[in-house]
């Protein structure tokens, strides 16, 4: 298969992958060494990729399982304040935006307290706004498995942040 198939299907998913990996490595220089050892990898083995098969999902596997292999102890993700959506305002008070503030920090160190399946999932699904099958593909789990965790996942950020708001034993 010609490299220029290879770039077309590659290079649109860049800022996805970088995004994914920064949330992964927690640093800027470690998600651009992991997304160039990504794309790396995925050039050389490129001649196996079935077209028409889910490149999205081949490729973000090859990083999670990149990423994976190069960690002996697992460091915990969070959020960063650019992935972070703030909320629709068009002239924001500056006690709108110390509130907002607070939240992004809120969510922050609750999803460095999330374990690395439940944050993976979640960044997964609702940031890169992948299909379950696609989770599925990029985890190498079944489906119904990719649906539990995400449920759990769910639930324990809802729980975090709960503990969190009301000042629990973690709160602020």
């Amino acid at each position: 298969m010609p490299a220029a198939n290879f770039e077309e299907l590659a290079l649109p998913l860049f800022d996805q992958l970088y995004n994914f990996a920064r949330w992964l490595t927690q640093d800027a220089t470690e998600a651009e060494d992991l997304v160039q050892e990504t794309y790396a990898k995925a050039l050389r083995g490129f001649s196996g990729f079935q077209l028409g098969t889910n490149f999205r999902a081949w490729i973000f596997r090859i990083l999670r399982n990149t990423f994976l292999t190069s960690r002996t102890g697992l460091k915990s993700t969070a959020f960063e304040d650019e992935e972070m959506e703030a909320i629709a305002s068009t002239h924001p008070t500056p006690e709108a935006v110390l509130i907002q503030q607070a939240d992004r920090e809120m969510v922050q160190q609750v999803l460095t307290e999330m374990a690395i399946p439940f944050r993976e999932i979640l960044l997964l699904c609702e940031v890169e706004e992948m299909s379950y099958e696609e989770i599925a593909q990029v985890l190498a789990i079944p489906i119904g498995t990719v649906m539990s965790r995400l449920y759990r996942a769910r639930k324990a950020l809802r729980g975090l942040l709960l503990d969190k708001f009301k000042g629990g034993p973690n709160g602020m």
